[in-house]
């Protein structure tokens, strides 16, 4: 049976959200504190299973105060619209280029399909508006106390995306990254030695440059914990740092063969996956493993945004 509370410690659970039908892919951070507090509420179809998880926790939905959304990519926020209908005194906190996106999903909705589509309904319907007294923006350096000793710091990020904060937990020390440094394979490969972190490249604001100035904010402050988007807790941050600085690169190389021969995204996907599924080979990890999928789908997408990256900068987007 698979385990779908995860008990961080520090008050913090992490609740399995089960993104696409697959357990530790996304899933919504809880902070056991006086004001009960959600960072990620994964897309609509993760929405039962994290009141589920709620409930195993013995909150009751009207005692959630804050919803907290890294950013606006509906693996991450598609559902906060859906969890807001039935959290009467909660609001959300989110970037201030993403609130409108909130208000008014049309455009992220248009988005999202011309990335996905005729999978996006399977993937993310429905995106239900958030109303916009609901809606409370954080700049940068802004924070949130939601307990005696538990105060947030909001951080803008960017890099992945524009509209992207990460945010800093003084009980923890700990910080809440969502895409800004990248994919975690930590849980679903627990059974094994191996720790692969690798760039979230998703289209189509992804700047590598930018990625690498937010890695440096975040390794500046000292973090004891990185709570990453996808998926789950890593306490050996210096290792992140070190992987994230090593794959950018290579994921940057091969795009610029791709751009330069003409290869579509599909070719950049599969080169990207093929240098990481050497790593897990020699790792010891078998071909039949579920991170194989999970790799693959995150370099395909990842592909999508280096070839629109590139193209932008040449002028031929």
């Amino acid at each position: 049976m698979k385990k779908n509370i995860f008990d961080l410690g520090n008050n913090i659970k992490l609740i399995d959200g089960y993104d696409l039908d697959f357990p530790y892919r996304t899933g919504t951070y809880v902070f056991l504190e006086d004001e009960i507090t959600l960072i990620e509420t994964g897309p609509s179809k993760s929405i039962p299973h994290v009141k589920k998880g709620l409930e195993q926790l013995n909150i009751d939905l009207s005692d959630i105060k804050h919803i907290i959304v890294t950013h606006i990519h509906l693996d991450h926020a598609g559902g906060l619209g859906l969890l807001l209908e039935d959290c009467p005194n909660a609001v959300c906190y989110v970037h201030p280029r993403g609130a409108r996106h909130l208000i008014d999903p049309s455009r992220l909705i248009q988005g999202a399909r011309a990335v996905y589509g005729d999978e996006f309904d399977k993937m993310y319907s429905p995106i239900i508006p958030v109303p916009e007294n609901k809606v409370i923006i954080k700049e940068d350096g802004d924070t949130l106390t939601i307990g005696k000793n538990r105060t947030l710091t909001f951080y803008h990020t960017k890099g992945h995306s524009d509209h992207h904060f990460s945010i800093h937990d003084s009980l923890s020390n700990g910080i809440f990254t969502g895409d800004t440094i990248g994919v975690s394979y930590d849980e679903v490969l627990k059974d094994f030695n191996v720790n692969i972190y690798i760039p979230s490249t998703s289209p189509n604001q992804f700047r590598p440059r930018d990625m690498l100035e937010s890695l440096e904010r975040i390794k500046n402050m000292q973090v004891d914990a990185i709570y990453f988007g996808h998926f789950g807790a890593v306490r050996d941050v210096e290792e992140v740092y070190k992987q994230i600085q090593y794959w950018l690169p290579i994921f940057m190389e091969l795009g610029e063969q791709a751009y330069n021969e003409g290869r579509d995204y599909r070719w950049l996907g599969q080169k990207m996956y093929e240098k990481i599924q050497s790593v897990l080979r020699e790792k010891g990890v078998l071909d039949s493993h579920p991170v194989y999928k999970f790799v693959e789908m995150d370099c395909l997408v990842g592909a999508m945004g280096i070839i629109d990256y590139l193209s932008k900068q040449k002028g031929t987007a």
